[in-house]
């Protein structure tokens, strides 16, 4: 038998604000999940970590991560399309960096998550 003692016994909700306006407010974190599915991918917030602590161009950033330029290219196009990383041309060269602080908050809050102790 399963154990239900999460399930209500009947509808009911809990508080003053009526279900119409909690659809409505769940418009504030809507496409949001996309974001997180980018993230999901260890390799991305690895660039992006090492883009906190400096900017650094694909040369870079693939010696470090021991990966071939096209695939970091190929991690950074999607990062950019994010909005989380950002460039600068100098000459042929093409420096990455963190788009804003906003990205370098999300990993230190989920730095800090991960170390908490249950």
């Amino acid at each position: 038998m399963a154990d239900n003692r999460d399930l209500c016994d009947n509808y009911c909700l809990s508080g003053d604000i009526p279900v119409e306006d909690l659809r409505r407010q769940l418009l504030a974190v809507s496409g949001l999940s996309e974001v997180f599915k980018v993230l999901g991918e260890e390799v991305r917030v690895k660039i992006l970590y090492l883009l906190s602590l400096r900017e650094l161009c694909v040369c870079d950033i693939g010696a470090v991560l021991n990966m071939s330029m096209p695939a970091i290219s190929h991690h950074l196009r999607l990062l950019k399309i994010f909005r989380l990383v950002k460039y600068r041309r100098e000459g042929k060269m093409v420096y990455y960096s963190l788009d804003d602080h906003h990205i370098l908050n999300m990993i230190k809050e989920a730095q800090e998550h991960f170390a908490e102790e249950k």
